[in-house]
């Protein structure tokens, strides 16, 4: 017979301790049945106790299981900081880029004339606007590991060509007609005193076209659909804050996507001066250009009405924080702000969409089809929120019900430092930044490079 027994031990838990006894009382231990029925008893209990572990510390139990929160600004804003300033050291790890997966890879970056960058930057808007990516990855090339200074043992080559510094004219539209013949200029120079782009066709050649269309040049969809991409660019690589995931003539190229430009020092500064119990009082914020008169050329195609819809409908809402008019220190609102809108401009993509995860303001995408930055680095739909153009006029019931859902769950994932740090570009290379981020996915682009190509034919 079998004989349960339980014990209590010190720290208030307990064990079972079975004995088998026979009529007389003596252990039958040596039977084989006996010590099957031990050994299936002894099994069936690890697995139970082993099993009750595993499920009570999986983390991803823990985010699936999504708990009905309501939001409180001041907790809201002590758990967004605690956050920010403690790190996870296994997550972390896991996350940590490794310099391994970047190949061995090597870039030459082609010495041009100042005209065809540096003398542009006699404008400081130049290197601080939402267009200087172009700048800033320029710069963290110069000094990056990855550089090469012979053109022989390159996988790719890095053109420096600046033209979005004098993208706005004083009324305030596109101008960047400039930007063809510029580029032009410069692939007939490299191609007539470098042997790399005519054997290659290009192909191994980096560009950055970090405007509206990309590399269509142009601020209007129409017309940037009809120019199209310069035939001499259509076999390079452009690196590009234009994505959609539909077919479109401006991404019929290869591409990677990137962020827009926000300063990291602006973000530093903005996180530096937030007290660390400071309130989220706003609770959706957008400040920007929102167009009251919609028969007028920006009504007609700035923002496909999209704004001027959020204008008209939540402007007397006091839960919205709207306004047209800019304001130097904007970012201090976003960082007091739950929700924060990204509509689109005249492309789809919006330096609010960086500014907001740098400041923990969760990004409403308002922008249909587009295609977001290093989606492996960046969890978007983890950080955001993706509402249809069609329903803008619904953006309270939505952001009620998210609140009420899983507001909690998206602001932890948002606060995570490797997000921040994979949107932002810095003037040298640091570990999963924005710049790291474009040579690994350069990495993933060697079929092009003919240096690579020529290696593995031999």
């Amino acid at each position: 017979m079998a004989e349960l027994k339980r014990a209590t031990t010190r720290n208030g838990g307990f064990y079972v301790r079975m004995r088998l006894l026979n009529k007389h009382g003596r252990h039958q231990d040596k039977t084989s049945c006996y010590r099957y029925f031990r050994w299936v008893v002894w099994l069936s209990l690890s697995l139970y106790f082993f099993s009750s572990y595993l499920i009570s510390n999986n983390p991803h139990s823990k985010i699936t299981s999504i708990h009905k929160t309501t939001v409180s600004n001041s907790k809201t804003s002590l758990l967004s900081r605690a956050l920010f300033e403690s790190t996870n050291a296994s997550s972390l790890q896991q996350l940590r880029p490794n310099q391994d997966l970047l190949r061995g890879l090597k870039i030459y970056v082609y010495e041009l004339p100042p005209k065809f960058n540096n003398d542009w930057l006699s404008n400081e808007r130049c290197s601080n606007h939402l267009f200087a990516s172009e700048v800033a990855i320029h710069r963290a090339l110069l000094n990056s590991d990855v550089r090469t200074f012979d053109p022989w043992e390159a996988d790719f080559f890095f053109v420096p060509v600046y033209v979005s510094c004098n993208f706005s004219t004083v009324n305030g539209f596109p101008a960047i007609g400039h930007a063809r013949p510029l580029l032009a200029s410069a692939v007939e120079l490299i191609s007539s005193e470098f042997p790399f782009w005519n054997r290659s066709r290009g192909s191994d050649h980096v560009f950055v076209a970090s405007h509206d269309y990309g590399a269509c040049f142009h601020a209007m969809e129409d017309v940037a659909r009809a120019d199209g991409i310069p035939e001499f660019l259509k076999r390079s690589i452009t690196l590009q804050t234009f994505g959609v995931r539909f077919r479109h003539p401006c991404q019929d190229v290869e591409n990677v996507l990137i962020p827009p430009y926000i300063s990291p020092e602006n973000v530093q500064s903005t996180l530096a001066t937030a007290p660390a119990n400071k309130r989220r009082d706003i609770w959706v914020f957008f400040r920007g250009k929102m167009e009251v008169h919609p028969k007028n050329i920006s009504g007609r195609f700035y923002s496909k009405a999209v704004r001027t819809v959020i204008w008209q409908k939540y402007n007397h809402d006091r839960r919205f924080y709207l306004r047209r008019h800019r304001f130097a220190g904007y970012q201090s609102e976003i960082a007091r702000s739950v929700f924060c809108l990204c509509p689109l401009g005249w492309a789809p993509w919006s330096p609010r969409l960086v500014e907001s995860v740098a400041l923990g303001c969760v990004p409403v995408i308002i922008a249909d089809g587009i295609r977001l930055p290093f989606p492996t680095a960046v969890r978007w739909p983890e950080i955001s929120l993706t509402v249809a153009e069609k329903d803008v006029g619904k953006l309270d019931e939505i952001l009620d019900h998210v609140a009420h859902t899983n507001l909690t769950t998206i602001q932890k994932n948002l606060w995570d430092p490797a997000v921040r740090r994979a949107l932002l570009f810095n003037n040298e290379i640091h570990d999963g930044d924005a710049t790291w981020q474009v040579v690994y996915s350069l990495s993933h682009k060697l079929h092009k490079s003919r240096s690579r190509s020529r290696v593995s034919s031999e």
